[in-house]
C-alpha cells in the first residue's frame, strides 16, 4: 500500500516549494505571481505524494481541487482543506502566462496561509495513518 520512499520525495519537493515562496516575500517588489505560483505547486506536490504514500500512481494533473476529490477516496477528512485547495487551483497555470491574474500582497498571503494549511494537514494525516499501521502490526 505505502510507498514511503516516493512519497517524501514527493514531500522535500513540495517543502522547497513553500520555502521558495516564503523567501521571495523578502524581494522587492514583490513577485506575487512566482509566490503564488510556488504556492500553488507546494500543495500539488503534497497531494501527489499523499497519493503516492496511498499507493496510487501520482495523475498529471495541476488541478488541485481534482486532486483533493481523488484523496478523498483514501480518507473523507480531505474536505478540510477543499476551501485552501480551491484558493490555489488557479494559480496552477495562470501565473505563467502575462496578464492572466492580477494579483495583490492579500491574495499572496493567503496562498501562502493555504499551502501551510495543506502541508500541516497532509503531513499529520500521513503519520496518523503510518502510527495506525505500527498499531495494527505490534497487536498481530
Amino acid at each position: 500500500m505505502v510507498n514511503i520512499k516516493e512519497a517524501q520525495e514527493w514531500q522535500r519537493l513540495a517543502a522547497m516549494d513553500l520555502s521558495t515562496a516564503e523567501y521571495l516575500q523578502n524581494m522587492n517588489p514583490l513577485p506575487l505571481e512566482i509566490i503564488c505560483y510556488h504556492c500553488q505547486q507546494s500543495a500539488e506536490k503534497y497531494l501527489k505524494g499523499y497519493l503516492v504514500f496511498c499507493g496510487m500512481a501520482p495523475p498529471r494533473m495541476h488541478d488541485l481541487d481534482e486532486l483533493c476529490k481523488l484523496s478523498l477516496k483514501f480518507s473523507d477528512t480531505f474536505k478540510n482543506i477543499a476551501d485552501q485547495c480551491s484558493d490555489l487551483t488557479a494559480y496552477g497555470v495562470g501565473p505563467r502566462y502575462p496578464m492572466e491574474l492580477i494579483l495583490e500582497e492579500e491574495d499572496m498571503r493567503q496562498a501562502l496561509n493555504s499551502a501551510k494549511i495543506i502541508r500541516d494537514f497532509i503531513l499529520a494525516v500521513i503519520q496518523e495513518k503510518i502510527a495506525q499501521e505500527q498499531k495494527q502490526d505490534e497487536s498481530q
